[in-house]
């Protein structure tokens, strides 16, 4: 701030107190004329008047003090502002005009240090004690001395710098605040977190930090626009200020992301309410420009210091718990724990691995056979990418194809891909095609014609031969230079087909304006054609009129079972691509089958569709009434799911099953075993596009909760329901709107672990139970003693325990319990025994319409029970190997526990020190029904384990995060990866218990043997 001038100080002649501000020492004037300008004298009268001038402007003033810090000169103007009593000024002590820092302000506090140092100094803001305004100035100030060296006061001047204070401070707010909601920003959020964790160091009190996301906002914006979205977000931080109450703790990180910073986050019960009480809130409808909508949101949350001692390890992990919480059905709240960092890293390292997978030669191609449905003729091939990873196995392409086009290698990729095939179909003898996929990045490259070109002229494959699948994905860019590249491609000769038809916006412009040769109908599409309700058929027919139109072929993918087959060669679907015919094989394998010439295979599969099944672990909540309890899905599928903690709800039960996020199904229990039961649902879920299921219609949570239903996080203490609860359920049924379906499209069997015959469909709930085929089975037999005989055995001893099942509810190991428990208990002869035996074969066989079938045979085939396959001993120890391996240190200790004492993941997960008898070795398991406790017996080897286990005086259970000091909520994730590493994809975690302890302990000799030798021959002298 530059100096304008000053007046003299020191002594004063005698002042009249009644115009004190009007006079103008003549000694200041003297001194100025002192001062040269441009080569001249300064003129005294000129001089004083520009001073004057400026102290008029208001722009700035001028003051001075004796060498006690009293004022001696003031400008008139500014006398008024800083005083209630301007005429008393004079003689007044400078610094006690303007507020000291304790008073408010904080650069006020120099002004007296800098007067009593009677040094310079330059720009020290300060505000009036007794002004009416708030008004800022920048003071500044210099010693005087007199002629003896003495000093005689201080000369200054100050600038009014209230404006440019608040611009400043309305600049700054717009850098920390969001124009939009008015919350603060993400800069904002990151210094107060950054605040938050200093203050954690001092006081030691944990922070949390809570990252939120909108459900189905992107909907609002796409339906009703911006403007509407915009308006949505000011609602939704109103809501969310409500709750939290701190509006500087409330942040908008941009878009429909938001962030709150707990100073608490020592109670995690707490902060789980808060979370849920935001989901509620934020759930409920709004209006928005006269129209209603309905979100939801999902919530990541972090707790420093146990989850991240750095702003940058707490928002990477609650972002992380902010993608589990969105994967466990949204609508949630997820806390961090280690596995999700776990299964970050997992994907960074594939990334990585995958880099360098083409150089170091783990991609491979394989060939799946396009056939003619006529004529079950191979007309053609696509090529397939597939990796096998040294470490993992073999790693779906579900997996790796989104990380390769998420790190920008796909283009490398696909180029391999496409030279391969070429190169490939190059050696095959005929004139087979050969199909490449090729993504939109590879398309919007603009070098995709010449590429084509390079390949096949290195392969010297004629370009006819090869066709390029090419999604509706290649659209959404220009449209300009996509028709430029289309029209390159078919002027080099190759065949277009357009991929996954039926799936994106399936417009009729693409066939108009691009030059396709064929149209490829997606499986997801297909698979749901042969559903009672489905229109997909007649979309399907739609579709090959279309392309016989315009001339094209049409591939339907997918085809698994032949009732998929009939109907697309009922709808005149010229090719089919799927398992019916083959899966994928290697090149080598392919000119073996072409070496005879045309390749002709016939169809073989199951005679319908049936489900596919998830296997999985997941909690979700079963309601019964007014109350519900949590149940764990263990196979998922669209029409049924196998599920554990109902073993005490009856059979032909019903209740809805509620995945969250207003995900509710209607269903029934159809069977139970080994504390599994099987439940069908009413209505078929949907894909959520992310490789789950959802029902497709959800319900919203202000209908939920207006129904009375308790909120997630509130569960009631559980309860069995009534025997028969289907007038109490219906109730519920109308509260949420939820329409019963139709009798006639129910859903198919549960994936439970009975076996599925081959000739029935296992959607028809009307199959035969086994009394039926009891029934059916005695009419037949025309000797009156043997169906005598064979009716007394029926009745006495197969139909009180299987007459109430179908076929596919009874698995193998239970028929060969039974046998063994009616030999025991009713003392059956040999010969009673192997009759009863063969009755059953009868029965078990005329299910899939071999009424010869023995039972010996029946049982023999495979079952989908995992329990029936015990490890190898070599499978263990490849399992071992690969729990050491793990990065979870515990699960080489949870492996060994789960085999030698046959308990449940659950049982571990739950197991306290204080449950286990070490002197008598008895592991005391609580009942979960307050009934009798479990006694496990623990082996040598057990107890070997459980001495290695580490422990922790701060948490009581037997397996513990050495990360947290807290028990894991769930093994699933490393075990994930460490079964994938021992290739043994199929094995639960809880198929563990059903090893041969024989066999873990010859595999643990195994490997100590091998680590001995191993040992002994790497040592240096040997």
């Amino acid at each position: 701030m530059g100096k304008i001038g000053f007046w003299q100080s020191g002594k004063a002649a005698p002042v009249d107190r009644d115009n004190e501000f009007d006079r103008t020492p003549p000694e200041h004037v003297r001194e100025f004329a002192n001062w040269p300008v441009s080569g001249a004298s300064l003129n005294p009268l000129e001089a004083s008047l520009i001073l004057k001038a400026y102290e008029d402007s208001g722009q700035g003033w001028f003051w001075a003090t004796d060498k006690d810090g009293r004022l001696t000169y003031l400008t008139t103007r500014i006398a008024p502002v800083l005083a209630a009593q301007p005429a008393r000024l004079i003689g007044t002590p400078f610094a006690d005009l303007f507020l000291k820092g304790d008073e408010g302000f904080g650069a006020g506090r120099n002004l007296p240090f800098m007067l009593t140092r009677q040094s310079k100094f330059e720009n020290i803001v300060v505000r009036a004690t007794d002004s009416p305004d708030t008004h800022l100035w920048s003071v500044s100030g210099t010693p005087q001395y007199d002629a003896h060296g003495q000093f005689a006061g201080f000369r200054g001047n100050g600038v009014d710098i209230t404006e440019q204070r608040k611009s400043s401070e309305h600049t700054s707010r717009l850098a920390m605040y969001d124009s939009l909601t008015g919350l603060p920003n993400r800069l904002r959020a990151a210094q107060v977190l950054d605040a938050e964790l200093k203050r954690l160091k001092i006081h030691k009190r944990p922070c949390a930090v809570l990252m939120l996301d909108l459900d189905r906002f992107k909907q609002v914006n796409d339906t009703l626009g911006h403007p509407a979205g915009d308006a949505l977000l000011t609602q939704v931080a109103d809501r969310l200020l409500r709750i939290v109450g701190d509006k500087e703790r409330i942040f908008r990180l941009g878009g429909d992301e938001f962030q709150v910073i707990l100073r608490n986050g020592d109670d995690r019960e707490a902060i789980h309410e808060l979370g849920t009480r935001i989901i509620t809130s934020l759930s409920q409808p709004y209006s928005v420009e006269g129209s209603r909508c309905i979100i939801g949101a999902s919530i990541g949350v972090a707790v420093s210091p146990a989850e991240g001692c750095s702003s940058d390890d707490l928002i990477r992990n609650a972002d992380l718990a902010l993608y589990a919480a969105k994967d466990s059905g949204r609508g949630c709240v997820s806390f961090y724990s280690s596995e999700l960092l776990q299964d970050a890293e997992d994907r960074r390292a594939l990334e990585d691995d995958l880099r360098d997978a083409l150089a170091k030669g783990e991609m491979h191609v394989f060939y799946q056979p396009i056939v003619n449905a006529r004529t079950n003729l191979t007309t053609g091939v696509e090529a397939l990418v597939r990796w096998h990873h040294p470490d993992r196995g073999s790693i779906s392409p579900a997996v790796f194809i989104p990380i390769a086009e998420e790190a920008n290698l796909i283009g490398a990729l696909g180029e391999w891909v496409l030279r391969k095939a070429c190169e490939d179909a190059a050696t095959w003898p005929g004139t087979m095609t050969v199909a490449v996929n090729v993504s939109p990045m590879q398309f919007a490259n603009g070098s995709l014609p010449a590429i084509v070109t390079s390949a096949l002229a290195s392969a010297g494959l004629t370009p006819d031969r090869l066709e390029l699948e090419i999604t509706e994905g290649v659209f959404l860019s220009d449209g300009a230079a996509a028709d430029t590249v289309f029209t390159e491609l078919k002027q080099i000769g190759v065949r277009l087909a357009l991929d996954d038809f039926g799936t994106g916006y399936s417009s009729l412009g693409y066939l108009r304006t691009a030059p396709f040769d064929k149209i490829k109908i997606d499986q997801s599409f297909v698979r749901a054609a042969t559903l009672p309700e489905s229109r997909n058929s007649a979309i399907i027919a739609a579709i090959v009129a279309l392309a016989d139109a315009l001339g094209m072929e049409t591939t339907a993918e997918g085809i698994e079972s032949h009732d998929q087959l009939d109907l697309i060669q009922r709808l005149r679907v010229s090719h089919v691509q799927g398992f019916i015919y083959s899966p994928a094989i290697a090149s080598d394998e392919l000119i073996e089958r072409l070496a005879s010439g045309e390749w002709v295979i016939s169809p073989s599969g199951p005679a319908q569709q049936r489900s596919e099944r998830l296997s999985l672990y997941r909690k979700v909540r079963a309601i019964f009434g007014n109350h519900y309890r949590y149940v764990l899905i263990r196979n998922l599928s669209e029409t049924g799911a196998l599920v554990e903690g109902l073993d005490d709800v009856p059979c032909e039960s019903h209740l809805i099953i509620d995945f969250g996020e207003g995900h509710l199904v209607f269903a029934r229990i159809v069977r139970s075993r080994n504390h599994q039961q099987g439940i069908v649902f009413e209505q078929r879920l949907v894909s959520d596009g992310r490789g789950g299921l959802l029902t497709p219609n959800p319900v919203s949570p202000y209908t939920l909760q207006k129904a009375g239903l308790p909120q997630l996080g509130a569960a009631d203490a559980p309860q069995a329901p009534p025997p028969d609860n289907a007038a109490l359920m219906e109730s519920l049924r109308a509260k949420l709107g939820i329409a019963a379906p139709d009798p006639a499209e129910s859903g198919a069997e549960p994936p439970a672990g009975g076996r599925q015959p081959a000739a029935a469909s296992p959607e028809d709930e009307t199959a035969p139970t086994l009394a039926t085929l009891a029934a059916q089975y005695l009419d037949g037999i025309s000797d009156a003693d043997q169906r005598a005989g064979d009716l007394q055995l029926v009745k006495k001893h197969i139909l009180p325990k299987f007459g109430h099942l179908r076929p596919d509810d009874i698995a193998p190991t239970a028929i060969t319990q039974w046998l063994a428990a009616e030999r025991a208990e009713q003392d059956l002869a040999p010969s009673a025994l192997s009759r009863l035996q063969g009755i059953m074969g009868q029965l078990m066989g005329s299910a899939q319409g071999e009424p010869g079938d023995s039972l010996a045979n029946w049982t023999s085939q495979p079952s989908r029970d995992l329990h029936e396959r015990p490890l190898t001993s070599d499978e263990i120890c490849q399992l071992q190997e690969a729990a050491e391996a793990s990065a979870n240190p515990q699960l080489k200790f949870i492996v060994a526990l789960l085999i030698l004492t046959g308990v449940r993941q659950r049982d571990l997960l739950e197991a306290r020190w204080d449950q286990l008898d070490l002197e008598q070795r008895i592991w005391v398991i609580p009942s979960p029904k307050a009934g009798k406790d479990r006694r496990v017996q623990l082996s040598q080897e057990a107890m070997d384990v459980i001495g290695k286990l580490p422990r922790w005086e701060d948490c009581p259970y037997l397996i513990v995060n050495p990360a947290t000091h807290k028990p894991y909520r769930s093994f699933s994730t490393s075990w994930d990866t460490a079964r994938v590493k021992a290739g043994l994809d199929d094995v639960e975690i809880d198929d563990l218990r059903f090893c041969n302890v024989e066999s873990y302990k010859h595999s643990f000799n195994m490997a100590k043997e091998m680590k001995t030798i191993v040992k002994k021959f790497t040592q240096p002298n040997n």
